[in-house]
């Protein structure tokens, strides 16, 4: 067998992902098999290099951006974040160069995520199809007055809510808007949907956590001219009045590798502060 291959991918954008980008690809040669590397999202040509990790460089925001790139591709990402938080993108430089070989060989290390299928009808006969790793949500848009949607879980009417829009997440999307929204945090490798109202207008409505075989449909019974889902934060479709969104389990996940640095659960505790005592220093 010959060594790893490896497929270096950074964000542009942020002003730190060259040099680093630079770095890793005079590195990394001596230590692994580097297929590729591009400071864009090059599907085609990560595609046809066949590597066995796509090594992001960015933050959260880059490593949803890619995964949504990749579509049903298997090839587990491995996040180094030169953004703000990293929550996804859990490794910094010298973690990833610490912890390489583990990286590229250990088979314990990748987490498979749950992923969703979103379909949003945009007309009379037409669809348009998308994956989200983290969350879809749909907005109020402009003018911003309140919408109102119905769900349906499995053809099973089950309320009808008016308010500023619905977060359907992922496990793995449920530390982002939807924790923000006061949505419930679940381990990233539960299997289940979270559907979390956004200001709903009454007293009653809590977030819940359903099934992940189970089928959602929610219909737009009234919504704004600039209402829409987005689809990760990195995609939009526009909603009408009377369109359909149907959520259900993708077949296919999406593969993260952990950071073996520290435990699990460490991540939440670390960077989102979770339980962490106020008196604590």
């Amino acid at each position: 067998m010959g060594r790893p291959r490896a497929f270096l991918i950074g964000n542009p954008s942020k002003p730190t992902v060259g040099p680093v980008f630079d770095e890793l690809r005079a590195w990394m040669p001596a230590r692994t098999d580097l297929v590729g590397g591009s400071l864009d999202i090059a599907v085609q040509e990560i595609l046809a290099a066949r590597p066995d990790r796509i090594i992001v460089l960015g933050g959260d925001g880059t490593l949803l951006a890619v995964a949504g790139a990749l579509g049903p591709s298997q090839t587990p990402l491995v996040g180094v974040n030169l953004g703000k938080l990293g929550y996804l993108a859990d490794f910094t430089v010298n973690e990833l160069q610490a912890n390489l070989e583990r990286v590229m060989t250990d088979p314990s290390l990748v987490t498979a995520r749950m992923t969703l299928d979103i379909q949003v009808e945009t007309g009379p006969s037409s669809t348009v199809h998308e994956r989200s790793v983290n969350d879809s949500v749909i907005r109020d848009g402009a003018p911003f007055r309140m919408i109102q949607l119905a769900i349906s879980v499995d053809g099973e009417f089950l309320t009808e809510m008016s308010g500023d829009g619905l977060i359907i997440a992922t496990p793995t999307g449920s530390t982002a808007h939807n924790m923000s929204a006061g949505g419930p945090i679940l381990h990233p490798e539960t299997r289940g949907i979270v559907l979390t109202p956004i200001c709903p207008h009454a007293l009653t409505y809590r977030p819940l956590v359903v099934e992940s075989s189970l089928t959602i449909e929610i219909t737009a019974k009234q919504v704004n001219e600039g209402t829409v889902v987005s689809v990760d934060g990195q995609r939009t479709i526009p909603l009408q009045k009377g369109r359909k969104v149907l959520v259900r389990r993708s077949p296919h996940d999406f593969l993260l590798v952990r950071n073996p640095t520290f435990p699990r659960w460490h991540t939440l505790v670390r960077k989102l502060k979770w339980g962490v005592s106020p008196t604590a220093s």
